[in-house]
């Protein structure tokens, strides 16, 4: 699975408006619902899930993941 920007962004004002990638710029709550229960279906089948996360996803891509782990021990 690959999360990288809102679908409603165009790629340039995307980057732009995440640009410096130092904090959260806008939570993306159902893209990441989304994600855990993609996540969630794959182990429990069995499989291995691999999550890439860009920074233009939320805004920095390492508190992204650290929300996303959040959710998924939650």
């Amino acid at each position: 699975m690959r999360s990288s920007w809102c679908k409603n962004w165009p790629t340039t004002p995307a980057k732009k408006r995440a640009e410096p990638y130092t904090k959260i710029v806008e939570e993306l709550p159902q893209m990441r619902r989304e994600t855990v229960q993609v996540v969630r279906q794959a182990v429990g089948a069995g499989r291995h899930a691999y999550v890439l996360v860009n920074n233009r996803s939320d805004g920095n891509a390492p508190l992204t993941v650290q929300g996303l782990s959040e959710m998924l021990r939650g």
